[in-house]
């Protein structure tokens, strides 16, 4: 395979999955996007995590809600738990890896709150420590994921969502996941803000 079939293959994955996800998820995106509002509505906040490339979007995510994403509005109160390495590698130094989010979640989150975590495959285990952490404190949960879910899917309970990609492809769910992020953060900034030009 050439260098240009190579370049090919990549931009058509993509946008087959994104096709795919557009057909098969975007009633459960409109429906992520009214429980982050009524969160935000009801002076609750959001958490997010992820690792590696999936920590980069759920970074994306509090950043684009702390400042700012298609407009100057205020700011909305959505932290990452992948951006304190002092804290996160202390945890990981005197515990286990796998604590990293569940720790934060159990001495930030509050009930009412709102957890938004990213991952590809379902299966690491500070995931599911997370989530647990969540149901423990009373948080909900809205998991991006992708493949088939991973250990992940089966602790969601009835007040979470699972938005996932169908694909097997680490790299096209990640970059649908930053799809489905932009998808929400517009969503957002329109029901609280109203209408603006999505072009723009």
């Amino acid at each position: 395979m050439s260098l240009q079939d190579r370049i090919e293959q990549h931009f058509t994955q993509n946008t087959l999955t994104q096709q795919e996800a557009l057909l098969n998820l975007s009633e459960i995106i409109e429906f992520a996007s009214l429980r982050l509002v009524a969160t935000l509505l009801n002076d609750n906040k959001i958490l997010t995590c992820g690792n590696g490339g999936s920590a980069l979007n759920a970074t994306q995510f509090a950043v684009k809600m702390l400042n700012r994403f298609d407009r100057e509005r205020p700011s909305l109160p959505a932290f990452a738990l992948t951006t304190d390495t002092a804290t996160i590698t202390s945890i990981a130094n005197d515990h286990l890896f796998d604590d990293v989010y569940a720790k934060q979640i159990r001495a930030l989150g509050q009930g009412g709150d709102i957890l938004l975590l990213y991952t590809a495959s379902g299966n690491s285990a500070n995931m599911v420590k997370a989530v647990s952490a969540a149901h423990d404190k009373d948080i909900s949960v809205i998991a991006l994921t992708g493949q088939e879910g991973g250990m992940l899917a089966p602790i969601l309970n009835e007040t979470d969502i699972e938005i996932r990609v169908p694909s097997n492809i680490r790299h096209r769910i990640q970059e649908t996941h930053l799809l489905i992020t932009h998808c929400l953060l517009d969503l957002v900034d329109q029901q609280l803000f109203g209408e603006i030009s999505p072009s723009r």
